[in-house]
C-alpha cells in the first residue's frame, strides 16, 4: 500500500497540474488566443454567423432586417466616411435579399467596409480647421485634421470625441440618437427605422437639431448599397428615375452602362475592377423627382426609393458586385432649430401587384 507520503506527493503533483491549467486558461481568455475576432482578413460578416459585433433585428413580418448597432468600441463600422448607424448586413422580402457584404476585405475603420442603405454627410469646418485641429463628422463625431491635405472621404481620421449614442430597440422600430457637444458645431441627431404595417416598407426618418453656436450647412446622401440576390453587376439591372438623364464625368458610359431616357441599363458583366459613375441631372426642385427605382429583371426582385425632400445632387456608382444610386439632399440648420427629412424604400418582388405600390416598377 502506498504510504501516507506517497500520497500526499500524489495530491501536490495533482494541484501543481491544476494550478498550471488555470493558469493557461487564463492566459487563453486574457490574450484572445483561439477566439473569433474581425480583422482585415474577415470575408463574411454579412452571413449572419458572426456574433462580435452589437446587432439587433427587425421586422414586421413581411419584411426582415439584422442591423449592427454603432459602438465606439466594438462596432462593426467605425470609420470616418459614414453616419455609424444603419448599417444593415441583411434585409429580406419574399425570399429574397436585398443587402449584404460586397466588398473583398474587412476591417472596422475601412471608408466603405458597409451594407445597406447608409448615410454621409459632408463635413463640418474641415477647411477653417488648421493642421492639428478638428471638425465635425455628423454621425461619427469630432474627427483630427492631421495636415494640410484637402478632406478625402476615403481616408480615416482619428475620432476625438465620437459623442453619445443611445438606441431604442424593439421588434419592428428601432431609433438611434447621437449627441455630440464641440465648441462650435453641437447637435442632436435622431434616425428612426421602421417597417411600415403589412407593406413591405422601410422608414427611414432623420431629425437634426442644432444645439451648436454655429449654422449647421451639409449635404447628406445615401450610398445605397444594395446587393439584390447576391448577383454579379450585369445586363438585367436597371436604374429608372422619373425625368431624363444627361449624365456628366462619366466613367464606364456606353460600355458597361448606358442611359436611355429616363433609366441607365446595364450592358455587359464588370472585369477586373472595373466600375460606372456619373453625375445625373434632369431633376427639378420639387420632391417628386427624389423617385428611384432599382430592378433586378433576372430574379424579378426591385425596390422603390423616394424621399419628402428635393434632391441636391444625383450620382450613380457601380462595380462588379453593386450598383448604387447615390441622391444627395441639402442640409441648412441655424442654431436651436430643426430640421428634418424622411426616406422610404418599398420593396416588391415579380410584378408590381405583390408590393402594392404606385408607378411602373415593371421596367
Amino acid at each position: 500500500m502506498p504510504s501516507e507520503f506517497t500520497n500526499r506527493s500524489i495530491k501536490i503533483k495533482i494541484m501543481k497540474k491544476a494550478f498550471f491549467l488555470a493558469a493557461i486558461i487564463l492566459f487563453i481568455r486574457a490574450s484572445g488566443v483561439g477566439q473569433r475576432t474581425p480583422d482585415a482578413g474577415q470575408q463574411n460578416p454579412g452571413t449572419g454567423q458572426s456574433l462580435e459585433f452589437p446587432q439587433a433585428e427587425i421586422s414586421n413580418d413581411i419584411l426582415h432586417a439584422r442591423l449592427y448597432l454603432p459602438d465606439a468600441e466594438k462596432g462593426y463600422y467605425r470609420g470616418t466616411r459614414f453616419d455609424w448607424s444603419g448599417v444593415m448586413p441583411s434585409l429580406e422580402y419574399q425570399g429574397h435579399s436585398y443587402s449584404g457584404q460586397w466588398f473583398p476585405e474587412y476591417a472596422p475603420t475601412i471608408n466603405d467596409a458597409i451594407m445597406g442603405p447608409v448615410e454621409s454627410f459632408t463635413p463640418l469646418g474641415y477647411k477653417d480647421a488648421a493642421p492639428g485641429g478638428h471638425f465635425v463628422q455628423i454621425g461619427v463625431g469630432v474627427l483630427a485634421r492631421p495636415d494640410g491635405s484637402p478632406y478625402s472621404p476615403f481616408k480615416y481620421y482619428s475620432v476625438l470625441n465620437p459623442g453619445v449614442w443611445k438606441i431604442k430597440r424593439s421588434r419592428a422600430p428601432i431609433e438611434f440618437r447621437h449627441q455630440l457637444n464641440d465648441t462650435g458645431y453641437s447637435y442632436d441627431y435622431t434616425k428612426s427605422i421602421t417597417m411600415t404595417k403589412g407593406r413591405p416598407e422601410l422608414v427611414l426618418a432623420h431629425r437634426l437639431k442644432n444645439t451648436g453656436k454655429k449654422t449647421i450647412e451639409t449635404d447628406v446622401y445615401d450610398h445605397n448599397f444594395f446587393l439584390i440576390d447576391s448577383m454579379l453587376t450585369g445586363p438585367g439591372l436597371v436604374l429608372k428615375f422619373p425625368f431624363t438623364l444627361t449624365g456628366e464625368e462619366t466613367r464606364g458610359l456606353n460600355d458597361l452602362a448606358v442611359i436611355e431616357g429616363d433609366s441607365i441599363r446595364i450592358l455587359r458583366e464588370f472585369t477586373g475592377k472595373e466600375s460606372v459613375y456619373a453625375v445625373l441631372h434632369g431633376y427639378g426642385d420639387q420632391a417628386g423627382d427624389y423617385d428611384i427605382k432599382l430592378k433586378n429583371h433576372i430574379t424579378g426582385a426591385g425596390l422603390r426609393i423616394r424621399a419628402d425632400r428635393p434632391l441636391s445632387r444625383l450620382v450613380y456608382w457601380g462595380n462588379g458586385r453593386i450598383l448604387c444610386p447615390e441622391p444627395y439632399i441639402h442640409v441648412n440648420v441655424q442654431p436651436g432649430e430643426t430640421f428634418t427629412w424622411t426616406l422610404r424604400y418599398e420593396f416588391y418582388s415579380g410584378n408590381i401587384g405583390e408590393a402594392g405600390t404606385t408607378g411602373d416598377l415593371s421596367n
